[in-house]
């Protein structure tokens, strides 16, 4: 049941992505110009079972867009899990008088915010994950600034992998997805491009295209491996061995999620921000914000789990043809 709200919070949840700092910016000043009072939460949902709250006004997201990171922080928080933990977290959104809240993060964040709602806080979500694996939506906070960052990274890679003459293999977060492997090895031109939802297993034929490559004159290989399959130390001796090609590994880790998000991150979350504050403050619960199909909605949040998110067939032929 939907009801009227009255003052809202605002947490970040899972790991950090740039963009978060606009969303933020964005659901406090939209929520106060529909007439709410707005409180941020510290370090996500540990931070709300402690009661690290603090009260957000304008003046205080002001030069947030170009940030990275999440000034509110984010943590992983196992007591929520629990019913125990949900309850009390409801109880201190009572004590605290907060009437809904707008939750930036990933599916598993959205699984928080289903308990909230269940104990009577209304809530919406937004996703916020550099991994683009929320089926609802086309787009997710942060996703672009990852994929540009790994990008650039794969370009001097590449360079310092021709003047050596080496195999290199460049590993990129994504978790159990590989969008942001498929972008980025099709982007940079990698020579085999390995995510989750297609990889064999079968290195053979890695190390079959390397030498065929070799006979034709090429002096360099790029492998971009997603996070999901991993190993990219060990894949790089055995590659080696198998080749004769130095073959070296480079892991980017957590660098793609921090540094200054990009326009296109700066303004979608800011514009998700903003349709997130609007409909909380229509009474909204159990809700996550999406851009689908050119445009900007919202999802029943267990419909949004349920979603299945595949990688485009056609783009996954295209990058092994191009």
């Amino acid at each position: 049941m939907s009801k009227q709200v009255k003052t809202i919070a605002v947490l970040t949840s899972g790991g950090d992505a740039p963009g978060m700092n606009a969303a933020i910016r964005a659901v406090t000043r939209k929520a106060i110009d529909n007439g709410l009072k707005v409180k941020g939460v510290k370090k996500g949902y540990q931070g709300l079972l402690n009661e690290e709250i603090i009260d957000l006004e304008r003046h205080s997201v002001s030069d947030l867009s170009q940030r990275g990171g999440t000034i509110l922080g984010t943590a992983r928080c196992m007591e929520f899990k629990t019913e125990e933990g949900q309850q009390k977290a409801a109880d201190v959104c009572k004590k605290y008088g907060i009437d809904g809240i707008v939750v930036i993060g990933g599916d598993g964040s959205y699984r928080g915010a289903q308990a909230l709602a269940r104990h009577g806080i209304n809530t919406i979500g937004m996703p916020g994950t550099i991994d683009l694996d929320i089926a609802c939506t086309d787009y997710t906070i942060g996703f672009d600034t990852a994929i540009n960052t790994a990008m650039q990274a794969i370009d001097k890679v590449r360079d310092t992998s021709s003047s050596h003459e080496r195999c290199s293999i460049v590993e990129v977060m994504g978790r159990r997805a590989g969008h942001i492997a498929l972008w980025c090895g099709l982007a940079t031109g990698a020579d085999d491009i390995l995510i989750p939802e297609k990889y064999d297993y079968n290195e053979q034929a890695i190390v079959d295209n390397i030498i065929r490559n070799r006979k034709r004159g090429h002096t360099h290989h790029i492998i971009v491996n997603a996070e999901g399959i991993g190993h990219s130390t060990s894949m790089a001796k055995r590659i080696e061995a198998a080749t004769g090609v130095e073959t070296r590994a480079t892991i980017l880790g957590y660098m793609q999620r921090g540094g200054s998000p990009t326009c296109k991150d700066r303004f979608y979350a800011a514009i998700m921000g903003c349709y997130a504050a609007d409909i909380i403050a229509e009474g909204k619960t159990n809700r996550v914000v999406a851009y689908k199909n050119g445009e900007f909605t919202d999802f029943d949040i267990e419909e949004a789990l349920s979603m299945q998110k595949s990688i485009s067939e056609y783009q996954y032929r295209m990058s092994k043809i191009l």
